[in-house]
């Protein structure tokens, strides 16, 4: 035989299967809904990290943090002896990628372990802050996960330097895989120009949504300027954007710019290119750290990390009121680092308001500013607050606690997913609050008063979804319970059909005036049995899982400007767009079934169903391939894929089903209908669901469907 010389491994980090997107560049990539695959989770199937974090000794955890504070390694020194600094960039840098429009980002993945985080220009070194936490982490193993361990480190770090904190809370879970679902910008390098090809703005200063940071590789705004250019007045501008979009206001601004800069430094003092690759690009003898000098020491004060230099106080590692003392009291001029960085320094400072040297307490260094510092000095509302906080340390100190532990905690959901000891008591607006329903009620009372009712099938169902399709797996928002469906803004809503719940919603509310039941426990259980009957017309008896005790919102619960983010402006799922949008609605339909932590199947059922129960919005016939509307079938499925029938484009996204023999048009399609039999993978959903012999399971597996999205944000039921 002659023997093979190939070699018998595929090179490369791409196998066939992955050069999909290229060679078929328009395909539907369905990944995002099957990314977190249990395949990719090393824990035993029936692991529960939120029991397991409960068993942990909160004590003994926190004297280990604290410990872990002055734990001066020679590999990596800390500054001044603490980490503190570096601790709270981790958990900043952490957190800080949570962004209200969609609710992805922030800290509860442990993201930052993964690319593209653990290699963005913005995390320089944040690499030797986990690396530094490993110990604890082996120590702890599954009883803390690293989600959890990067942002309380920040939390403890903030009190080992004198700040009394708001609280903490455990419960975050970490991903064993990168996150595929966020889309991060469309530039092709790093920290690309405004005016880049691949820009994120357009028009005047319009940062495009649901984006909140100014440049690819930056948690929020440059710190030399807008595009490197000093102008505190324009960064002020970005900066009120930026973290409006991470859902503060001007005042948490301030606090968090501030109270992030009281302890710490910048690093710059070297030459950054001298610096090796980032993590994800660096040699395989670098075990994961990247950003390494090889040439020269680049430790200690030689560090190079953003390219400025200096601390911004004369107390780096104390929680004080250096900070404003420091930015008020003194003019500033432009300089730059060592590294080459813009940079604000003070003129004509006292020595003893400089800070010392990390290294050599002997030396004093001027402290510094950047960009972002003396927007709180030049923009008149930032002034305002930075005055205000100047006078009031204690209302600072406050403000800056309430904001941080916001910051950490924004993504977790609601307070009853808090756990452990330092969890507040104190209900926040922004954790979207509801309490706790009645259960005692007589349901069967309720569902004769349901029956008798004159709502139809698709009046209910549609009320039910509608509720319940805000919510968001990412941050834990929105979902059936509150029923703030009834409540400005989402009563108000184009995609909620505000004229059908002026109908609705009054039938609703007597009944549960009249039982005791909640009103979001009555939507919920009018769909359940409208299902129930549905099914039961097409000849299969099941009944729809329901457990009681959802609660109603009221309107001082509800933040009305932070629910406006919720709104859908699209439903593929009631085959709805708000206006045409250069995004092609199937995308649309797969963000939102993602976002409300639906697989694949699971998506595809409940568009089979809910076509045939006729739930489009504006009573629209589009997909609606049965004879048999309100009756829950798999027709759906079963004329998508016949092939008596052809498929002819109408108009901009729009299609009719022809009869191939007569010519006549027997239904209309939208592309959200068709990409069910044309995208290969969920025609095969699609015929699985057309086959004789699973109608029985098509329903049953509906009803589970549906039964999900009912109960995501019931998180007790978990």
């Amino acid at each position: 035989m002659k023997e093979n010389k190939m070699c018998p491994v595929i090179h490369g980090t791409a196998t066939l299967t992955d050069k999909n997107p290229i060679w078929w560049p328009n395909s539907l990539n369905l990944d995002i809904l099957s990314q977190h695959d249990n395949k990719t989770n090393p824990y035993d199937p029936d692991f529960d990290y939120r029991k397991e974090v409960e068993k942990v000794d909160f004590t003994s955890l926190k004297e280990d943090m604290m410990r872990l504070m002055t734990d001066s390694q020679v590999w990596w020194p800390a500054d001044w002896g603490h980490y503190g600094g570096l601790m709270i960039r981790m958990a900043w840098h952490a957190a800080g990628t949570y962004r209200i429009g969609d609710g992805r980002g922030g800290a509860s993945t442990g993201n930052q372990r993964f690319a593209p985080l653990n290699s963005w220009p913005d995390n320089g070194n944040l690499d030797k802050a986990r690396r530094l936490l490993w110990p604890i982490k082996q120590k702890y193993g599954n009883k803390v996960s690293w989600a959890d361990l990067i942002v309380f480190a920040g939390n403890v770090a903030y009190e080992s330097m004198g700040l009394k904190t708001f609280g903490f809370s455990f419960g975050r879970e970490d991903i064993w895989h990168p996150e595929k679902d966020i889309y991060w910008g469309s530039e092709q390098k790093w920290l690309e120009e405004s005016g880049g090809k691949n820009s994120r703005y357009s028009g005047e200063r319009d940062l495009e949504n649901p984006l909140a940071a100014v440049m690819m590789g930056l948690i929020y705004v440059n710190p030399e300027g807008v595009d490197g250019k000093p102008d505190p007045l324009k960064t002020a501008q970005d900066m009120r954007e930026t973290f409006s979009r991470m859902g503060m206001n001007d005042e948490e601004t301030v606090a968090l710019t501030a109270g992030g800069h009281t302890v710490g430094k910048a690093h710059g003092n070297g030459d950054a290119s001298e610096l090796g690759e980032a993590p994800e690009g660096a040699d395989i003898s670098e075990q994961g750290l990247g950003w390494n000098n090889h040439k020269n020491r680049g430790i200690g004060r030689d560090t190079v990390t953003s390219g400025i230099e200096g601390a911004w106080t004369t107390n780096p590692t104390q929680w004080d009121h250096g900070y404003f003392h420091l930015l008020m009291s003194y003019d500033w001029w432009l300089t730059t680092s060592p590294a080459g960085a813009v940079q604000w320094e003070p003129i004509s400072i006292k020595e003893e308001d400089k800070p010392v040297d990390v290294e050599d307490p002997t030396i004093r260094c001027n402290p510094i500013m950047t960009d972002a510092d003396m927007a709180l000095k030049f923009d008149p509302e930032y002034r305002k607050i930075a005055e205000k906080f100047h006078q009031n340390p204690d209302l600072f100190s406050d403000i800056f606690a309430r904001a941080w532990f916001k910051l950490l905690h924004r993504d977790m959901g609601p307070k009853s997913r808090y756990i452990g000891p330092d969890s507040p008591n104190e209900a926040l607006i922004w954790q979207d609050p509801v309490a706790a329903g009645e259960t005692n009620y007589d349901l069967d009372a309720v569902k004769a008063l349901i029956r008798e009712s004159d709502l139809t099938i698709s009046e209910r169902v549609t009320t039910a979804w509608d509720s319940a399709r805000t919510f968001r797996q990412s941050d834990k928002r929105g979902g059936a319970n509150g029923a703030r469906i009834r409540l400005s803004p989402q009563r108000q809503w184009q995609g909620n059909e505000p004229h059908k719940l002026d109908r609705v919603l009054p039938v609703i509310e007597s009944i549960a005036a009249k039982t005791g039941a909640s009103i979001a426990d009555v939507i919920v259980l009018a769909s359940n049995l409208a299902i129930e009957e549905s099914a039961k017309a097409g000849g299969i008896n099941i009944s729809v899982p329901f457990v009681a005790g959802r609660g109603d919102a009221s309107e001082a619960e509800t933040d009305t400007s932070s629910f406006a983010v919720l709104e859908p402006l699209a439903d593929g799922f009631r085959n709805w767009e708000k206006q045409r949008y250069a995004v092609m609605p199937e995308e649309m339909l797969l963000d939102r079934a993602q976002l409300m932590g639906l697989t694949a199947p699971e998506m595809t059922v409940l568009i089979g169903g809910m076509r045939v129960l006729g739930t489009n919005h504006g009573d629209s016939q589009s997909g609606v391939f049965t004879d048999k509307v309100g009756i829950l079938s798999n027709d759906f499925f079963v004329n998508l894929t016949d092939m008596q029938y052809e498929w002819l484009p109408a108009g901009r996204n729009t299609y009719n089903i022809v009869n191939r023999e007569s010519g006549d048009v027997k239904w209309m399609a939208s592309r959200v209908d068709l990409v069910f039999g044309s995208n290969s993978i969920l025609r095969s959903y699609s015929e699985f669901y057309a086959q004789n012999d699973n109608k029985e399971k098509f329903v049953h597996d509906f009803v589970a469907a549906w039964v999900k999205v009912m109960n995501a944000d019931r998180f007790e039921l978990r």
